[in-house]
């Protein structure tokens, strides 16, 4: 068995440090009212940390896993139920199609920034074209992390790197109670993913990469291209069976392969580019259907103009906004032949030499 390397993880907090850490969240004056309560959830919270409740609702997984009797998770289970009705309505012929609309913008009118984003207006006219096609189009606005109340996208812990078994599908690292890591978002958008026929991100450039709310998103999707359906078979983080396990043969399981896919990149300077080809090698990689030449967008809006007057210039690029219509209606075409068994990859079926 390959033992996993270790000495990097700092100590846990002591006692008086944890306090500190934990009052962060009541400086507003209008908790000194309840002083005495926070001090008994304090408490709480530190036995709950000290003693690593991960996961402190749990039942044993029964007869579907390879350990009957492992203690599972009652919120992974929930999600990954979730995800499996989700897959058998995709998959349903009788069903109206989906899309769903990423939009990547960490902007809103709803905080800081004061003004909506230039991408929700294009993520609204890919609406308009999906809906007049008879298409569900679910909206994912990512913007919500910045102004939506303790909601979170948590980093990914790079499981994957460790051993592809220790990566569970659906993502099983959070919720972590004990470390106060609640709230992630993650297991409904793993939802949106399954339910969704095809997906249309559309995203600004920031700093030559890509948002980082989308970013969150992305890394956490990894558990989609590989990832174990099973945390009994590794007796949920054990790194020593993970590793075991995938070195007796890993099958990497593409658990949202045969999706359409489309891109909206647009920037202001530079980047637009690179940005869109790392997200088309991405969606490539996790064997998602490129929806056609026009269904792959980057485009400059006002090059290196002013920042203040960006909606006005969206305003005048009618070609753009018709070229963001274009890539709505190449997914939407895709996903039409998709569906009724027209459109296919050429080299699905082929059995790559080197599977990860």
């Amino acid at each position: 068995m390959t033992e996993p390397r270790k000495g990097q993880a700092p100590a846990k907090l002591k006692r008086d440090e944890f306090h500190l850490e934990f009052r962060r969240s009541f400086v507003d004056p209008s908790f000194e009212a309840v002083k005495g309560e926070i001090g008994k959830i304090e408490q709480v919270a530190w036995d709950n940390y000290i003693n690593s409740h991960k996961a402190p609702i749990t039942e044993k997984a029964g007869p579907e896993f390879a350990d009957p009797d492992y203690d599972m998770s009652v919120e992974w289970r929930a999600t990954r139920d979730r995800l499996i009705a989700a897959e058998a309505v995709q998959k349903d012929p009788a069903t109206q199609s989906r899309v769903l609309l990423i939009c990547s913008s960490a902007r809103n009118d709803g905080s800081c920034p004061g003004e909506i984003s230039k991408t929700f207006r294009m993520t609204k006219l890919a609406v308009e074209v999906l809906e007049s096609a008879g298409m569900q189009a679910d909206v994912l606005d990512l913007s919500e992390l910045i102004s939506a109340y303790d909601k979170h996208i948590y980093p990914c812990k790079g499981c994957v790197s460790t051993a592809m078994p220790l990566c569970h599908w659906p993502c099983s690292c959070y919720p972590n109670h004990g470390q106060r890591q609640t709230n992630d978002w993650m297991a409904e958008i793993y939802e949106k993913w399954v339910a969704a026929h095809a997906v249309i991100i559309m995203t600004p450039v920031y700093w030559y990469q890509t948002p980082g709310v989308l970013k969150q998103m992305i890394d956490r999707l990894v558990c989609a291209d590989g990832g174990n359906p099973d945390p009994t078979t590794t007796s949920g983080k054990n790194a020593s069976k993970a590793k075991d396990l995938e070195l007796q043969g890993w099958p990497y399981p593409k658990h949202l392969a045969g999706r359409a896919y489309g891109l909206v990149v647009h920037g202001d300077v530079a980047g637009i580019e690179g940005v869109r080809r790392g997200l088309s090698d991405w969606l490539d990689w996790m064997g998602l259907i490129e929806a056609g030449k026009m269904a792959r967008l980057d485009r400059f809006i006002g090059y290196y103009e002013s920042y203040a007057k960006s909606h006005e210039v969206l305003d005048l690029d009618l070609a753009m906004q018709e070229e963001v219509r274009n890539v709505a209606r190449a997914v939407a075409n895709a996903v039409s032949g998709i569906r009724a068994g027209h459109l296919a990859e050429p080299d699905e079926g082929l059995r790559p030499p080197r599977p990860k």
